[in-house]
C-alpha cells in the first residue's frame, strides 16, 4: 500500500506520517494550500488548492498511491471564492449540493469521489490504532454521580445534534445544556461557555459540568472523527467543567499522556465512554 496523505493542520497528520516513516512505509503528503505545516518538508510532498481536484488526482496517481486518507484541520471554504480546475468545475455542483446538507454530507461526498477514482480510503484510527481508546476512565479523577448524569445527558444531546449533521460536542452542567458545537468548533464553543455567568457553569474552585464529544450517528467514520487534545482540556478548565469525555474506539486522543497529565493537574475527569454512552 502506498498512502496519499491529504492533510490540513494539527498534530495527527504529522503523527501518522512519522509512524509510517518509522515503519518504512511509503507516504506521499499533499497539503491543502493555506493549511501547510512545516513538517511536510521532511516528506515527499506537494501543495494543492482545495478545489484543484484534477491536479490532486494527477499527483496521487503520479506518485503511485492506491490509498488515501484525509486528516487534519481545514476550515470550510467560501465556495464563491474557490478557483477549481476543470475536474473541480465538473464536480462542483455535486459538492455544493452535499455541502448544503452539512459537513458530514460534504466529507462523505469527497470519500465517494475518491473511491470512484479507484482509491481505498482509510481513517486516521486505522492508520494509527493508538489514537483511540477503549472504554475506560483515564487519569485519577473519578466522576461523581452528578457528573455521570451530566455525561449521560450530554451524550444524548450530542447524538441528536449529530443526527442533524450539526456538530459533535455538547456541554451540560447540572442537567442544563450550556452549549452545542456548530461551525465554530470545540475550542470556540468552550470559550462561549467560559463567558457564561458563574451561576450557570462551574469555576476553578467548584468544577461543574461536562463536555462530551462523539461521532455523529450518521457519520462517515473514515474522516473527521472527534478529537480531544491539550487545548480541549485547557479550555474545558477555563469553562469550569469537571469532566471531558469521548467514546470508545471513535475518538482521537491527541498526545494522550500529556492530555491525561493535564487533566489530572486541573482536577478534570477524563473518560472514554462505552458506545451506548454509559461509563465503563
Amino acid at each position: 500500500m502506498k498512502l496519499g496523505l491529504i492533510v490540513g493542520t494539527g498534530d495527527v497528520p504529522r503523527m501518522i506520517a512519522e509512524h509510517r516513516k518509522a515503519a518504512s512505509e511509503e507516504t506521499f503528503v499533499i497539503a491543502i494550500k493555506g493549511f501547510e505545516d512545516a513538517w511536510i518538508s521532511e516528506y515527499d510532498h506537494a501543495v494543492c488548492g482545495i478545489a484543484e481536484i484534477g491536479r490532486l488526482l494527477k499527483l496521487l496517481h503520479g506518485a503511485g498511491c492506491d490509498t488515501v486518507s484525509f486528516i487534519g484541520n481545514v476550515r470550510r471554504p467560501d465556495f464563491s471564492k474557490l478557483k477549481p480546475d476543470l475536474k473541480g468545475i465538473s464536480l462542483l455542483p455535486r459538492v455544493l449540493k452535499a455541502a448544503r446538507k452539512g459537513d458530514d454530507a460534504l466529507l462523505r461526498c469527497l470519500v465517494e469521489l475518491f473511491e470512484q477514482e479507484g482509491f481505498a480510503v482509510r481513517g486516521a484510527h486505522e492508520l494509527l490504532d493508538t489514537l483511540t481508546r477503549p472504554a475506560e476512565v483515564l487519569g485519577r479523577h473519578i466522576p461523581d454521580q452528578d457528573t455521570i448524569e451530566d455525561l449521560t445527558r450530554a451524550f444524548k444531546i450530542a447524538g441528536e445534534m449529530g443526527n442533524l449533521d450539526i456538530g459533535q460536542g455538547a456541554v451540560v452542567a447540572r442537567g442544563l445544556v450550556l452549549a452545542v458545537e456548530a461551525q465554530e468548533g470545540t475550542d470556540e464553543m468552550l470559550k462561549r461557555v467560559a463567558r457564561l455567568p458563574d451561576n450557570l457553569r462551574g469555576t476553578e474552585d467548584e468544577r461543574v459540568g461536562v463536555l462530551v464529544k462523539r461521532a455523529k450517528p450518521i457519520q462517515e467514520k473514515r474522516v473527521d472523527l472527534p478529537t480531544i487534545g491539550e487545548s480541549t482540556i485547557r479550555y474545558a478548565a477555563e469553562a469550569g467543567l469537571s469532566a471531558v469525555a469521548g467514546v470508545e474506539n471513535a475518538t482521537l486522543w491527541i498526545n494522550q499522556q500529556e492530555v491525561i497529565r493535564l487533566a489530572d493537574a486541573l482536577c478534570i475527569s477524563l473518560i472514554s465512554l462505552k458506545s451506548d454512552g454509559s461509563l465503563p
